[in-house]
């Protein structure tokens, strides 16, 4: 089975209507507002154009501010996050982006020698650029995105490998990067490279985020948690990913003492510690493996879907009378996926596949 179901697009472009219905009033605020506008007069005044987008919604994450502009070697795709994304889904989408004739670059900001690739790509394009003449000229990059797609933490890695790769000295300068939107609260420069000198600006949230499926540029705030969840466990079904948890039947269940769990610094009501997420591995394995049913039928997906809410809901040790126990247990897997502790997973399928 392939992830460019018909069924996973129908859930899909569900939930993108669900986000275009509720509107994003709540989140871009007049801040939002008057920073869109400083940046946009900055944007004819910068060499460069860096357009950050998470590489598992390539489409999702795009920044509505600048799409009206063409392919050009002044702007620039940089799908971050590549190390969460599934490698295949990003090859399509780089090949996509390709054929559209944009230039694009797939990095991992936590990855030195990617980053180091990424500095080459830039300074390449750099030196193609018409005025470059001399060696003391300064050039701008400036980056932009919406929410949390690793835009400061991208400019603190260029920043550093920059620096360094330079052979400068003095101390570093740092953006600030955070798991919540809108810590960037002004535009701030950071030298990349020398000779010529470049700097990478930056920037503000100002972006509406045209489909919100972002937190880690996932958020569900507009969508909802629970129709996210059922999206990603739609494209979760339909992979093979799951099969590589196979060995986890073996270890069988985790059968430790209050005590013992104790001893081990183990906490029930921490999703995150490796015994609870294998645990939801094992389960959602166990679900898909002996699940008997045409999963090409809406119905029959919906059931599994159910099934494994069941399931996880145990996983997570929550009580099933418990309030709001179906969106606890989707809050839950979705930070799971976010931080890439349940595999590798693009929501955005290319455009080139349907």
């Amino acid at each position: 089975m392939t992830l460019n179901h018909s069924l996973v697009q129908k859930i899909g472009n569900a939930i993108k209507e669900v986000s275009r219905n509720k509107g994003s009033t709540w989140w871009y605020t007049p801040h939002m507002a008057a920073a869109s506008r400083a940046i946009t007069k900055r944007i004819p005044l910068v060499d460069i154009l860096l357009e950050v987008r998470d590489s598992r919604i390539p489409l999702s994450s795009t920044c509505e501010l600048i799409k009206h502009l063409s392919p050009s070697s002044r702007h620039i795709i940089i799908l971050n996050k590549t190390d969460l994304a599934n490698h295949i889904q990003l090859k399509e989408w780089l090949k996509y982006f390709e054929q559209k004739k944009c230039l694009v670059f797939g990095v991992n900001s936590h990855n030195k020698d990617n980053i180091k690739e990424l500095l080459n790509f830039l300074q390449a394009r750099v030196r193609e650029l018409p005025k470059i003449g001399h060696g003391d000229q300064t050039i701008t990059l400036m980056l932009f995105g919406i929410p949390n797609v690793g835009k400061s933490a991208l400019a603190n890695s260029l920043h550093q490998i920059g620096r360094i790769s330079a052979a400068e000295k003095g101390r570093l300068k740092h953006a600030v990067a955070s798991p919540h939107p809108g810590e960037t609260k002004n535009i701030s420069g950071l030298k990349i490279a020398s000779h010529p000198s470049i700097y990478v600006l930056d920037t503000l949230v100002f972006s509406r985020p045209r489909f919100s499926m972002q937190r880690c540029a996932i958020k569900d705030c507009l969508v909802g948690e629970v129709e996210l969840a059922e999206y990603f466990l739609s494209i979760y079904n339909l992979s093979d990913e799951f099969k590589k948890w196979v060995k986890l039947l073996l270890s069988g269940a985790d059968d430790c003492s209050e005590l013992e769990r104790r001893q081990k610094r183990q906490y029930l009501t921490d999703h995150t510690q490796d015994f609870i997420v294998n645990k939801v591995r094992r389960m959602l394995y166990e679900a898909v493996s002996s699940f008997n049913g045409d999963l090409e039928d809406e119905e029959t997906m919906s059931r599994l879907i159910k099934a494994e809410f069941a399931a996880l809901r145990d996983a997570f040790n929550l009580p099933p009378d418990s309030d709001d126990c179906v969106r606890k247990v989707a809050a839950k897997l979705l930070n799971l996926y976010r931080t890439g502790r349940l595999g590798h997973y693009t929501l955005d399928v290319a455009p080139s596949n349907n």
